[in-house]
Protein backbone atom coordinates (compact mmCIF):
# COMPACT_ATOMS: atom_id res chain seq x y z
CA UNK A 1 0.00 0.00 0.00
CA UNK A 2 0.79 3.08 -0.85
CA UNK A 3 1.39 6.11 1.77
CA UNK A 4 -2.20 8.57 1.69
CA UNK A 5 -4.36 6.08 -0.58
CA UNK A 6 -6.82 6.66 2.46
CA UNK A 7 -6.93 10.33 1.31
CA UNK A 8 -7.39 9.17 -2.19
CA UNK A 9 -10.14 7.00 -1.27
CA UNK A 10 -11.91 9.01 0.99
CA UNK A 11 -11.64 11.88 -1.21
CA UNK A 12 -13.20 9.35 -4.25
CA UNK A 13 -15.84 8.82 -1.58
CA UNK A 14 -16.92 12.14 -0.70
CA UNK A 15 -17.45 13.06 -4.54
CA UNK A 16 -19.74 9.75 -5.41
CA UNK A 17 -21.15 8.08 -2.01
CA UNK A 18 -23.96 9.51 -0.09
CA UNK A 19 -22.99 8.54 3.16
CA UNK A 20 -25.93 6.76 6.02
CA UNK A 21 -26.61 8.41 9.03
CA UNK A 22 -24.31 11.26 8.08
CA UNK A 23 -24.59 15.21 7.65
CA UNK A 24 -22.26 15.21 4.78
CA UNK A 25 -20.96 18.95 5.25
CA UNK A 26 -19.19 17.64 8.17
CA UNK A 27 -16.71 16.10 6.07
CA UNK A 28 -15.25 18.56 4.94
CA UNK A 29 -13.25 18.76 8.39
CA UNK A 30 -12.93 15.00 8.74
CA UNK A 31 -13.41 12.72 5.97
CA UNK A 32 -14.49 8.73 5.81
CA UNK A 33 -12.11 6.46 7.08
CA UNK A 34 -11.18 4.38 3.86
CA UNK A 35 -10.83 1.42 5.67
CA UNK A 36 -8.72 -1.72 3.19
CA UNK A 37 -9.30 -4.52 5.26
CA UNK A 38 -10.37 -6.76 8.43
CA UNK A 39 -8.58 -9.02 10.36
CA UNK A 40 -10.30 -10.46 13.29
CA UNK A 41 -11.29 -7.34 15.86
CA UNK A 42 -9.28 -4.96 14.23
CA UNK A 43 -9.56 -2.74 10.53
CA UNK A 44 -6.78 -1.37 9.03
CA UNK A 45 -7.23 1.89 6.69
CA UNK A 46 -4.87 2.12 3.27
CA UNK A 47 -1.99 3.75 5.23
CA UNK A 48 -1.24 1.00 7.43
CA UNK A 49 -2.89 2.30 10.15
CA UNK A 50 -5.05 0.02 12.36
CA UNK A 51 -7.96 0.41 14.69
CA UNK A 52 -9.88 -2.10 17.13
CA UNK A 53 -13.54 -2.48 15.80
CA UNK A 54 -15.37 -1.99 19.59
CA UNK A 55 -18.69 -1.39 17.97
CA UNK A 56 -18.46 -4.48 15.46
CA UNK A 57 -18.85 -2.50 12.81
CA UNK A 58 -22.49 -0.60 13.38
CA UNK A 59 -22.52 -3.71 15.87
CA UNK A 60 -22.92 -6.52 13.02
CA UNK A 61 -19.56 -8.28 13.43
CA UNK A 62 -19.76 -11.00 15.89
CA UNK A 63 -16.68 -12.94 14.88
CA UNK A 64 -14.25 -10.95 14.00
CA UNK A 65 -13.44 -9.79 10.47
CA UNK A 66 -12.07 -12.39 7.93
CA UNK A 67 -13.70 -15.00 9.98
CA UNK A 68 -12.08 -18.45 8.44
CA UNK A 69 -15.59 -20.50 9.99
CA UNK A 70 -17.97 -17.92 8.06
CA UNK A 71 -15.39 -17.76 5.15
CA UNK A 72 -14.82 -21.53 4.02
CA UNK A 73 -19.01 -21.94 4.36
CA UNK A 74 -19.35 -19.23 1.70
CA UNK A 75 -16.29 -20.04 -0.69
CA UNK A 76 -18.19 -23.61 -0.31
CA UNK A 77 -21.79 -22.16 -0.90
CA UNK A 78 -20.74 -19.71 -3.40
CA UNK A 79 -20.08 -22.49 -5.98
CA UNK A 80 -23.39 -24.61 -5.70
CA UNK A 81 -26.02 -22.09 -5.25
CA UNK A 82 -25.76 -18.18 -5.17
CA UNK A 83 -29.53 -17.58 -5.68
CA UNK A 84 -32.63 -18.77 -6.25
CA UNK A 85 -36.70 -17.08 -5.67
CA UNK A 86 -38.07 -18.22 -2.19
CA UNK A 87 -41.42 -17.36 -3.86
CA UNK A 88 -42.66 -21.17 -5.33
CA UNK A 89 -39.12 -22.62 -4.31
CA UNK A 90 -36.81 -23.52 -1.17
CA UNK A 91 -33.34 -24.33 -0.52
CA UNK A 92 -30.77 -26.24 1.70
CA UNK A 93 -30.08 -22.96 3.65
CA UNK A 94 -33.67 -21.61 4.84
CA UNK A 95 -35.04 -24.66 5.57
CA UNK A 96 -32.07 -25.70 7.92
CA UNK A 97 -31.39 -22.30 8.98
CA UNK A 98 -35.26 -21.91 10.13
CA UNK A 99 -35.46 -25.03 11.60
CA UNK A 100 -32.01 -24.31 14.00
CA UNK A 101 -33.54 -20.80 14.91
CA UNK A 102 -36.95 -22.35 16.06
CA UNK A 103 -35.33 -24.73 17.81
CA UNK A 104 -33.00 -22.58 19.87
CA UNK A 105 -36.49 -21.05 21.08
CA UNK A 106 -37.61 -24.63 22.16
CA UNK A 107 -39.86 -24.77 19.27
CA UNK A 108 -41.67 -22.24 20.47
CA UNK A 109 -41.18 -19.69 17.48
CA UNK A 110 -41.65 -22.08 14.95
CA UNK A 111 -42.31 -20.33 11.67
CA UNK A 112 -39.75 -18.33 9.64
CA UNK A 113 -39.86 -15.14 7.56
CA UNK A 114 -36.75 -13.24 5.85
CA UNK A 115 -36.01 -10.28 4.91
CA UNK A 116 -32.94 -8.21 4.26
CA UNK A 117 -32.40 -5.87 7.02
CA UNK A 118 -33.77 -4.69 10.49
CA UNK A 119 -35.93 -2.23 9.27
CA UNK A 120 -37.74 -4.91 7.25
CA UNK A 121 -37.83 -7.24 9.84
CA UNK A 122 -39.91 -4.80 11.34
CA UNK A 123 -42.19 -3.78 8.71
CA UNK A 124 -42.95 -7.03 8.49
CA UNK A 125 -43.99 -7.82 12.13
CA UNK A 126 -46.04 -4.92 12.58
CA UNK A 127 -48.02 -5.74 9.31
CA UNK A 128 -48.24 -9.57 10.18
CA UNK A 129 -49.91 -8.40 13.58
CA UNK A 130 -52.27 -6.03 11.82
CA UNK A 131 -52.90 -8.69 9.32
CA UNK A 132 -53.67 -11.50 11.91
CA UNK A 133 -56.14 -8.97 13.59
CA UNK A 134 -57.85 -8.57 10.42
CA UNK A 135 -58.29 -12.53 9.44
CA UNK A 136 -59.57 -13.08 12.67
CA UNK A 137 -62.55 -9.65 12.23
CA UNK A 138 -60.97 -7.71 14.80
CA UNK A 139 -60.42 -5.38 11.93
CA UNK A 140 -60.08 -2.19 14.64
CA UNK A 141 -57.05 -3.33 15.89
CA UNK A 142 -54.62 -1.19 13.94
CA UNK A 143 -52.53 0.89 16.59
CA UNK A 144 -49.17 0.26 17.91
CA UNK A 145 -47.24 0.68 20.94
CA UNK A 146 -43.51 1.37 21.46
CA UNK A 147 -41.22 3.03 24.53
CA UNK A 148 -40.17 6.58 24.75
CA UNK A 149 -36.89 7.35 22.83
CA UNK A 150 -37.08 3.95 21.43
CA UNK A 151 -35.49 3.16 17.55
CA UNK A 152 -36.99 0.16 15.62
CA UNK A 153 -35.84 1.53 12.20
CA UNK A 154 -35.82 4.33 9.68
CA UNK A 155 -38.59 2.78 6.74
CA UNK A 156 -42.06 4.59 7.05
CA UNK A 157 -43.74 1.74 9.13
CA UNK A 158 -40.27 1.17 11.73
CA UNK A 159 -40.22 5.56 12.14
CA UNK A 160 -43.98 4.95 13.00
CA UNK A 161 -42.66 3.50 16.16
CA UNK A 162 -39.23 5.55 16.88
CA UNK A 163 -39.14 7.86 19.30
CA UNK A 164 -35.73 9.55 18.25
CA UNK A 165 -36.56 13.19 17.03
CA UNK A 166 -33.09 13.25 15.00
CA UNK A 167 -34.43 10.37 12.81
CA UNK A 168 -38.36 10.79 12.97
CA UNK A 169 -39.55 14.40 12.80
CA UNK A 170 -38.37 15.29 8.92
CA UNK A 171 -40.64 12.71 7.58
CA UNK A 172 -43.39 13.35 10.18
CA UNK A 173 -46.30 13.77 7.95
CA UNK A 174 -45.53 10.57 6.27
CA UNK A 175 -45.72 8.47 9.32
CA UNK A 176 -48.49 6.78 11.36
CA UNK A 177 -47.64 7.55 14.61
CA UNK A 178 -47.73 5.15 17.60
CA UNK A 179 -49.06 5.60 21.28
CA UNK A 180 -45.68 6.08 23.61
CA UNK A 181 -45.35 4.32 27.26
CA UNK A 182 -42.33 5.27 29.50
CA UNK A 183 -39.39 3.24 29.25
CA UNK A 184 -38.73 1.36 32.11
CA UNK A 185 -34.72 2.90 31.72
CA UNK A 186 -32.94 2.03 35.16
CA UNK A 187 -31.32 5.55 35.13
CA UNK A 188 -34.50 6.98 35.45
CA UNK A 189 -34.72 5.40 39.80
CA UNK A 190 -35.45 7.74 42.07
CA UNK A 191 -33.75 7.58 45.25
CA UNK A 192 -34.25 4.29 46.83
CA UNK A 193 -35.67 2.95 44.00
CA UNK A 194 -34.16 -0.46 42.10
CA UNK A 195 -34.58 -1.11 38.22
CA UNK A 196 -37.06 -3.77 39.03
CA UNK A 197 -39.27 -0.65 40.49
CA UNK A 198 -38.55 1.49 37.67
CA UNK A 199 -39.48 -1.44 35.39
CA UNK A 200 -42.62 -1.73 37.76
CA UNK A 201 -43.25 1.54 38.00
CA UNK A 202 -43.83 1.70 34.12
CA UNK A 203 -45.51 -1.01 33.25
CA UNK A 204 -48.34 0.64 35.19
CA UNK A 205 -48.60 2.90 32.30
CA UNK A 206 -48.60 0.50 29.77
CA UNK A 207 -51.23 -1.24 32.19
CA UNK A 208 -53.48 1.84 31.63
CA UNK A 209 -53.33 2.23 28.06
CA UNK A 210 -54.45 -1.44 27.42
CA UNK A 211 -57.45 -0.68 29.65
CA UNK A 212 -58.31 2.12 27.61
CA UNK A 213 -57.36 0.80 23.88
CA UNK A 214 -56.89 -2.65 23.88
CA UNK A 215 -59.54 -2.89 21.36
CA UNK A 216 -57.90 -0.82 19.14
CA UNK A 217 -54.01 -2.17 19.78
CA UNK A 218 -52.29 -4.40 17.59
CA UNK A 219 -48.74 -4.54 19.16
CA UNK A 220 -46.39 -3.43 21.28
CA UNK A 221 -43.18 -3.36 19.95
CA UNK A 222 -39.71 -3.41 22.33
CA UNK A 223 -36.05 -4.00 22.14
CA UNK A 224 -35.68 -6.29 25.16
CA UNK A 225 -33.26 -5.24 28.02
CA UNK A 226 -31.60 -2.86 26.32
CA UNK A 227 -32.56 0.31 24.22
CA UNK A 228 -29.58 0.90 22.48
CA UNK A 229 -29.85 4.28 20.59
CA UNK A 230 -31.34 5.71 23.14
CA UNK A 231 -27.98 5.83 24.82
CA UNK A 232 -27.68 1.98 25.72
CA UNK A 233 -30.84 2.45 27.94
CA UNK A 234 -30.60 -0.84 30.44
CA UNK A 235 -34.08 -2.18 31.92
CA UNK A 236 -34.75 -4.95 34.62
CA UNK A 237 -35.97 -8.26 33.02
CA UNK A 238 -38.80 -8.12 34.75
CA UNK A 239 -40.55 -5.47 32.66
CA UNK A 240 -40.79 -8.30 30.01
CA UNK A 241 -42.48 -10.89 32.05
CA UNK A 242 -44.74 -8.08 33.46
CA UNK A 243 -45.56 -7.04 29.52
CA UNK A 244 -45.88 -10.70 28.81
CA UNK A 245 -48.39 -10.94 31.05
CA UNK A 246 -50.25 -7.72 30.36
CA UNK A 247 -50.36 -8.63 26.59
CA UNK A 248 -51.55 -11.93 27.36
CA UNK A 249 -54.60 -10.33 29.36
CA UNK A 250 -55.42 -7.95 27.03
CA UNK A 251 -55.46 -9.49 23.80
CA UNK A 252 -51.78 -7.53 22.21
CA UNK A 253 -49.22 -8.58 20.47
CA UNK A 254 -45.60 -8.63 21.62
CA UNK A 255 -43.00 -7.91 19.31
CA UNK A 256 -39.59 -8.20 20.33
CA UNK A 257 -36.77 -6.09 18.35
CA UNK A 258 -33.85 -8.00 19.59
CA UNK A 259 -32.40 -6.80 16.14
CA UNK A 260 -29.15 -5.81 18.06
CA UNK A 261 -29.97 -7.27 21.37
CA UNK A 262 -30.18 -10.95 19.98
CA UNK A 263 -27.48 -13.45 18.95
CA UNK A 264 -25.56 -13.12 22.18
CA UNK A 265 -25.14 -9.46 23.08
CA UNK A 266 -26.74 -9.39 26.70
CA UNK A 267 -25.49 -12.94 27.64
CA UNK A 268 -28.03 -14.94 26.39
CA UNK A 269 -28.94 -15.89 23.01
CA UNK A 270 -31.94 -14.23 22.33
CA UNK A 271 -32.26 -11.23 25.19
CA UNK A 272 -35.75 -12.26 26.10
CA UNK A 273 -34.82 -15.67 27.50
CA UNK A 274 -33.52 -13.60 30.50
CA UNK A 275 -37.14 -12.98 31.71
CA UNK A 276 -38.03 -16.31 31.02
CA UNK A 277 -40.77 -15.22 28.46
CA UNK A 278 -41.33 -15.35 24.67
CA UNK A 279 -42.64 -12.52 22.08
CA UNK A 280 -45.27 -13.34 19.59
CA UNK A 281 -42.71 -12.47 16.95
CA UNK A 282 -39.46 -11.87 17.10
CA UNK A 283 -37.07 -9.57 14.93
CA UNK A 284 -33.25 -10.68 14.28
CA UNK A 285 -30.88 -9.08 11.83
CA UNK A 286 -27.08 -7.48 12.59
CA UNK A 287 -25.05 -10.16 14.31
CA UNK A 288 -27.07 -13.15 12.69
CA UNK A 289 -25.03 -13.68 9.39
CA UNK A 290 -21.69 -12.59 11.09
CA UNK A 291 -21.70 -9.31 9.56
CA UNK A 292 -21.18 -10.96 6.28
CA UNK A 293 -24.45 -10.35 4.42
CA UNK A 294 -27.55 -8.62 4.66
CA UNK A 295 -30.33 -11.02 6.35
CA UNK A 296 -33.07 -10.20 8.99
CA UNK A 297 -35.89 -12.84 9.78
CA UNK A 298 -38.93 -12.67 11.69
CA UNK A 299 -40.08 -15.66 13.96
CA UNK A 300 -43.40 -16.27 15.07
CA UNK A 301 -45.50 -18.50 16.71
CA UNK A 302 -47.50 -20.79 15.26
CA UNK A 303 -51.03 -19.11 16.01
CA UNK A 304 -49.33 -16.19 13.81
CA UNK A 305 -48.78 -18.57 10.77
CA UNK A 306 -51.96 -20.57 11.15
CA UNK A 307 -54.17 -17.14 10.76
CA UNK A 308 -52.64 -16.84 7.12
CA UNK A 309 -52.88 -20.25 6.63
CA UNK A 310 -56.30 -20.68 4.06
CA UNK A 311 -57.49 -20.82 0.38
CA UNK A 312 -57.97 -17.57 -0.14
CA UNK A 313 -55.09 -15.54 -1.41
CA UNK A 314 -56.03 -12.13 0.59
CA UNK A 315 -55.64 -14.14 3.69
CA UNK A 316 -51.84 -14.86 3.02
CA UNK A 317 -49.12 -12.79 4.15
CA UNK A 318 -48.18 -11.11 0.88
CA UNK A 319 -45.29 -9.50 1.45
CA UNK A 320 -41.82 -10.43 -0.56
CA UNK A 321 -38.41 -8.96 -1.78
CA UNK A 322 -36.37 -10.53 -4.75
CA UNK A 323 -33.48 -11.77 -2.30
CA UNK A 324 -35.49 -13.22 0.32
CA UNK A 325 -33.91 -15.95 2.03
CA UNK A 326 -30.77 -15.37 -0.06
CA UNK A 327 -28.84 -18.62 -0.33
CA UNK A 328 -25.85 -17.26 0.97
CA UNK A 329 -26.77 -15.06 3.61
CA UNK A 330 -28.74 -18.40 4.76
CA UNK A 331 -25.58 -19.73 4.98
CA UNK A 332 -23.34 -16.79 6.56
CA UNK A 333 -26.18 -17.41 9.01
CA UNK A 334 -25.66 -21.36 9.86
CA UNK A 335 -21.96 -20.80 10.01
CA UNK A 336 -22.48 -18.15 12.46
CA UNK A 337 -24.67 -20.36 14.62
CA UNK A 338 -22.00 -23.18 14.18
CA UNK A 339 -19.89 -20.95 15.98
CA UNK A 340 -21.92 -20.44 18.65
CA UNK A 341 -22.53 -24.57 19.15
CA UNK A 342 -19.19 -25.44 18.29
CA UNK A 343 -16.88 -22.82 20.25
CA UNK A 344 -19.61 -22.55 23.66
CA UNK A 345 -19.21 -18.86 22.52
CA UNK A 346 -21.97 -17.63 25.53
CA UNK A 347 -19.62 -18.90 28.42
CA UNK A 348 -16.62 -16.99 26.45
CA UNK A 349 -18.36 -14.12 26.45
CA UNK A 350 -19.37 -14.21 30.13
CA UNK A 351 -15.48 -14.80 30.72
CA UNK A 352 -14.77 -11.72 28.36
CA UNK A 353 -17.50 -9.64 29.53
CA UNK A 354 -16.07 -9.86 33.21
CA UNK A 355 -12.46 -9.51 32.14
CA UNK A 356 -13.12 -6.35 30.40
CA UNK A 357 -15.64 -5.21 33.57
CA UNK A 358 -12.57 -5.47 35.46
CA UNK A 359 -10.44 -3.10 33.96
CA UNK A 360 -13.27 -1.06 33.11
CA UNK A 361 -14.59 -0.57 37.04
CA UNK A 362 -12.17 2.45 37.22
CA UNK A 363 -14.38 4.63 35.68
CA UNK A 364 -16.80 4.15 37.81
CA UNK A 365 -15.27 6.78 40.31
CA UNK A 366 -14.85 9.34 37.61
CA UNK A 367 -15.75 12.52 38.21
CA UNK A 368 -17.43 12.81 34.40
CA UNK A 369 -18.73 9.42 34.10
CA UNK A 370 -22.24 8.26 35.07
CA UNK A 371 -23.88 4.92 35.12
CA UNK A 372 -20.81 2.30 34.11
CA UNK A 373 -23.11 -0.76 33.40
CA UNK A 374 -23.13 -3.55 31.49
CA UNK A 375 -25.44 -5.88 30.07
CA UNK A 376 -24.02 -9.29 28.38
CA UNK A 377 -20.76 -7.95 26.27
CA UNK A 378 -22.62 -4.37 25.90
CA UNK A 379 -20.69 -1.83 27.95
CA UNK A 380 -21.59 1.70 28.06
CA UNK A 381 -21.27 5.15 30.27
CA UNK A 382 -22.57 8.38 30.12
CA UNK A 383 -20.32 11.73 30.02
CA UNK A 384 -21.10 14.75 31.93
CA UNK A 385 -19.79 17.66 30.38
CA UNK A 386 -19.90 20.99 32.79
CA UNK A 387 -22.42 23.51 32.64
CA UNK A 388 -20.30 26.15 31.42
CA UNK A 389 -20.10 24.10 28.16
CA UNK A 390 -22.42 25.63 25.34
CA UNK A 391 -24.97 23.60 23.95
CA UNK A 392 -23.39 23.29 20.55
CA UNK A 393 -20.00 22.38 22.17
CA UNK A 394 -21.82 19.51 23.91
CA UNK A 395 -23.60 18.65 21.11
CA UNK A 396 -19.78 18.00 19.13
CA UNK A 397 -19.16 15.55 21.94
CA UNK A 398 -19.73 12.48 19.87
CA UNK A 399 -17.66 13.48 16.87
CA UNK A 400 -15.12 14.71 19.29
CA UNK A 401 -14.63 11.33 20.94
CA UNK A 402 -14.79 9.75 17.54
CA UNK A 403 -11.91 11.48 16.11
CA UNK A 404 -9.79 10.83 18.98
CA UNK A 405 -10.51 7.18 19.42
CA UNK A 406 -9.45 7.36 15.93
CA UNK A 407 -5.72 8.36 17.28
CA UNK A 408 -5.91 5.98 19.73
CA UNK A 409 -6.58 3.00 17.18
CA UNK A 410 -9.85 2.80 18.51
CA UNK A 411 -13.21 2.68 16.40
CA UNK A 412 -15.71 3.98 18.71
CA UNK A 413 -19.46 6.23 17.77
CA UNK A 414 -20.63 7.32 21.29
CA UNK A 415 -24.64 8.15 20.77
CA UNK A 416 -24.62 11.57 21.87
CA UNK A 417 -22.64 11.68 25.34
CA UNK A 418 -23.08 8.10 25.54
CA UNK A 419 -19.81 6.25 25.37
CA UNK A 420 -20.99 2.43 24.77
CA UNK A 421 -18.95 -1.11 23.88
CA UNK A 422 -20.27 -3.45 21.87
CA UNK A 423 -17.16 -5.39 20.90
CA UNK A 424 -16.89 -8.68 18.39
CA UNK A 425 -16.65 -11.80 20.75
CA UNK A 426 -12.69 -12.93 19.83
CA UNK A 427 -11.04 -9.90 21.63
CA UNK A 428 -8.01 -11.93 23.83
CA UNK A 429 -7.51 -10.68 27.29
CA UNK A 430 -4.64 -7.95 26.06
CA UNK A 431 -6.86 -6.93 23.28
CA UNK A 432 -10.12 -5.79 26.35
CA UNK A 433 -7.40 -4.04 28.49
CA UNK A 434 -6.21 -2.14 25.46
CA UNK A 435 -9.75 -1.17 24.74
CA UNK A 436 -10.35 0.05 28.44
CA UNK A 437 -7.12 1.92 29.01
CA UNK A 438 -7.24 3.56 25.40
CA UNK A 439 -10.87 4.32 25.94
CA UNK A 440 -9.86 6.03 29.24
CA UNK A 441 -6.98 8.00 27.43
CA UNK A 442 -9.33 9.14 24.95
CA UNK A 443 -11.70 10.52 27.28
CA UNK A 444 -9.37 12.31 29.21
CA UNK A 445 -7.95 13.87 25.70
CA UNK A 446 -11.51 15.08 25.09
CA UNK A 447 -12.32 15.97 28.34
CA UNK A 448 -9.29 18.86 28.32
CA UNK A 449 -10.76 19.98 25.12
CA UNK A 450 -13.45 21.66 27.07
CA UNK A 451 -11.45 23.11 29.90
Amino acid sequence: MNKHQSKEWADRSLASVWHPCTQMKQHEQTPPLAIARGAGAWLYDFDGNRYLDAISSWWVNLFGHANPVIGAALKAQIDTLEHTMLAGCTHQPVVELSERLAALTGGVLGHAFYASDGASAVEIALKMSFHYWRNHGKTAKQEFVCLAHSYHGETIGALGVTDVALFRDAYDPLLRRAHLVASPDARGAQPGESSADVAARALTEVRALFEARHEQLAAIIVEPLVQCAAGMAMYHPSYLSGLRALCDQYGVHLIADEIAVGCGRTGTFFASEQAGVWPDLLCLSKGISGGYLPLSVVLVRDSIYEAFYDDEVARGFLHSHSYTGNPLACTAALATLDLFKNEDVLASNRAKSATLAKHMAPLASHPKVRHLRQSGTIFAFDVQLGQQVSAQAAGAFARRFFETGLRHELMIRPIGRTVYFMPPYVLTDTELELLAWRTRATLEYVLNTYE
